[in-house]
């Protein structure tokens, strides 16, 4: 069975109750997350094998983080124990104007005081078909920068596909920094999926204006952005990105785009009412690696990844905890696409 392996960090995410802000919480609403492990637990709910690999503290948060992905059927025998803390992130949902907010306290945790050393990718990789990562994991510090790298060489040399999820995170690392380290991990890159700003911030190609009211009526931009990856990147054949026209915190359309060996393939388009805009990136990731996995065809394979991603936008805290029937349901149905049959 095709093995998939993602490698990141998963965090304590903390959120006030309903839609208050930081500023006013009593009290925080506890859940666990990160790209990575999102990635790895919407896998695993697919019913693909998917395992993950991150460093947790050993004491009770690593515990219950830890059995958050175990609950979910991730594969966690790679996983290393040890070091000083688990991560954690502040999520504050927005409303109306108000855009959603982050605050990360992440710095000195178990993953980014881990050693590129840490890391025997031989005995890791040894029974993996794809890798995982995104931007994320090289931003947080220059020895998991060196550990990626050294993944991603290893995969190349052992024909295991490398697919990154560029990720930017302004609030991590520079343009200037994120372009120097990604241009060199985009050498052993096969699929690459980008969105709105990543292109620029992360490989300096421009494909998206900024203004994220109109995302969709860009999309000559963003083809031209990906054609661009793969003239850059010759090993990576595909290119994915989410496509959007926010028009507030709630509203907003949502459509896929994938280039996938030289030929373009469109997604419909869904207008969607967002319960809590976190993770859905994430969960087209693992949409796209389940359409490779299953060898779904192009346009079956953007379709059902912007059906999981549009579906993630209903639920909160990270995971996507959807099936592949109530993907299907919805899938290639766009706006007023309803979840009973």
């Amino acid at each position: 069975m095709t093995k998939v392996l993602t490698f990141g960090e998963m965090m304590l995410r903390l959120k006030p109750a309903g839609n208050n802000r930081i500023l006013q919480a009593a009290d925080f609403e506890v859940n666990y997350g990160g790209a990575e492990a999102n990635v790895a637990v919407s896998l695993s709910l697919l019913g693909d094998q998917a395992a993950y690999l991150t460093k947790f503290p050993d004491n009770l948060l690593g515990d219950a983080a830890l059995g958050t992905l175990i609950k979910y059927g991730v594969i966690t025998d790679k996983v290393l124990r040890g070091g000083p803390r688990l991560g954690i992130y502040f999520f504050e949902k927005g409303a109306s104007v108000r855009t959603t907010n982050v605050v990360y306290d992440r710095a000195g945790s178990s993953f980014a005081e881990t050693k590129r050393t840490e890391f025997d990718w031989p005995k890791l990789l040894a029974d993996v078909d794809y890798f995982y990562f995104s931007g994320i994991t090289p931003a947080i510090s220059r020895e998991l920068q060196e550990a990626v790298l050294a993944a991603c060489q290893y995969c190349q040399a052992h024909q295991i596909t490398v697919v990154c999820d560029l990720n930017y995170r302004g609030k991590m690392w520079s343009p200037e920094r994120a372009q120097e380290v990604m241009a060199e991990l985009m050498q052993y890159v096969n699929i690459c999926i980008a969105n709105d700003e990543d292109f620029e911030a992360s490989l300096g190609i421009k494909a998206f204006d900024g203004d994220m009211s109109r995302g969709i009526d860009q999309k000559a931009d963003f083809k031209a952005g990906m054609l661009e990856v793969t003239k850059r990147y010759p090993n990576c054949h595909t290119v994915a990105s989410v496509l959007r026209n926010i028009y507030s915190v709630e509203a907003s359309q949502w459509t896929g785009l994938l280039l996938h060996d030289g030929q373009y393939y469109d997604a419909p388009v869904y207008d969607m009412h967002v319960m809590e805009g976190v993770a859905s990136g994430d969960a087209f990731g693992a949409g796209l690696i389940h359409g490779f996995v299953h060898n779904f065809e192009p346009q079956d394979m953007i379709e059902y990844a912007i059906a999981a991603s549009v579906l993630k936008l209903t639920i909160s805290g990270d995971l996507n905890l959807v099936s592949d029937q109530e993907i299907r349901a919805i899938k290639g149905q766009g706006a007023g696409a309803s979840m009973s049959r």
